[in-house]
């Protein structure tokens, strides 16, 4: 049977669907394979290697698919030929971020699943974005959609990035103003409509509006690197005491806006503090000298460029909650071990489990960034 593709005529909302929060039962979890050599240092081996780590984490809860491009197939399957809950299927991208270029998936009362496949123009298109062109990440949406069986939303003229919002599966959306009303993503719509297409698109009642985030080069500041639902009520926000961090206003406005704000359910937010990583990560110099300056698989010359100047500052609360487990971010930082204690009371009944991501760091983002999961129907 041919599978439908709602484009304008209706929406999850209004069909019943709704996102689920990530703290409920997950079907799988799907994954991009990194390959940009722009992008990452050495060919991008290092950054495969945790890759396949966090891939391996993962699967220890759930399974996991990674859409692989063709040329990296056979090395992939090689890599991964043990690993029984892994899965490799071939898909071409533009790079390997997940979460923002995949679709996200909804469900019904009934136990439905289908998915919405926004339009994704690589963190701003012509404006500020990352790279040109953007078209193969354009795709994944529905690629994933199709792998998945499920049919899709497709709203028309409206960019939205996965680690741009977190739900509570409950009616409530948090995302930031930095990233939503940037003027590379959907400059044509004002600030109630972008509301409206999220409460429609996304099945919620009510966005709560954080002032920044932490990486405006980057994403234009993604909501997964400052806060994150954790359950029904419950939010993880970045926090740091140290008036001299680089983040500290940040957390500070982040914390008090959501400590002060009330759900579509009428609760008051309970807010769990996550410390920041203590030293600041940059990227080495010879590793630096690795990474092809203008040479990219499509010859224009747009990418980001990272040196040896580029340095950030690690966050633990790009994280992914998985069933019965949480895999966190470590960067072999003095906060490492308070990070995991600290997530750890954020889910006593969840696994946490620590994987060494400094190499995907220096990509521009981290776990939740390249992941992104398909709840269970």
């Amino acid at each position: 049977m041919e599978k439908t593709i709602y484009e304008n005529e209706s929406t999850p909302k209004a069909d019943g669907f709704h996102m689920p929060g990530e703290h409920e039962p997950q079907e799988r979890i799907w994954m991009l394979w990194p390959h940009r050599t722009d992008n990452w240092q050495y060919g991008a081996k290092p950054a495969q290697q945790v890759f396949a780590d966090v891939a391996r984490a993962i699967a220890h809860f759930e399974p996991v698919t990674i859409g692989v491009k063709p040329v990296d197939y056979a090395a992939a399957h090689c890599l991964f030929k043990n690993d029984q809950l892994i899965d490799i299927v071939e898909m071409e991208s533009d790079d390997a971020w997940i979460r923002d270029c995949g679709p996200a998936f909804v469900v019904n009362d009934s136990g439905d699943l289908r998915a919405v496949h926004f339009g994704f123009n690589a963190w701003g298109g012509l404006h500020d974005g990352l790279y040109f062109p953007w078209n193969q990440d354009e795709l994944v949406g529905m690629k994933v959609c199709d792998l998945a069986h499920v049919d899709r939303y497709k709203p028309d003229n409206f960019i939205l990035e996965g680690g741009s919002f977190t739900v509570d599966g409950e009616g409530t959306v948090i995302t930031t103003e930095m990233c939503l009303l940037s003027p590379g993503r959907n400059p044509h719509y004002t600030k109630g409509e972008i509301e409206q297409h999220l409460c429609d698109y996304l099945g919620c009642e009510k966005v709560i509006w954080v002032k920044d985030g932490i990486d405006p080069d980057e994403t234009n500041g993604h909501i997964d690197g400052v806060a994150t639902y954790v359950a029904p009520g419950e939010v993880a926000c970045i926090w740091t005491d140290d008036t001299e961090h680089p983040y500290y206003q940040v957390a500070q406005d982040a914390f008090t806006t959501l400590s002060t704000a009330t759900d579509a359910k009428g609760r008051k937010l309970k807010v769990h503090k996550l410390c920041m990583g203590a030293n600041p990560i940059a990227l080495d110099p010879a590793a630096a000298a690795t990474i092809d300056t203008g040479v990219l698989y499509h010859t224009v010359d747009t990418a980001k460029e990272r040196t040896s100047d580029y340095e950030v500052m690690g966050s633990y609360l790009n994280f992914l909650i998985v069933n019965g487990g949480v895999i966190v971010p470590q960067y072999d930082d003095p906060n490492d071990e308070l990070a995991i204690e600290q997530i750890q009371g954020m889910f006593p009944d969840r696994e946490i489990v620590g994987v060494n991501t400094t190499q995907i760091l220096y990509g521009g983002g981290n776990i939740h960034c390249i992941t992104q999961q398909e709840p269970k129907a």
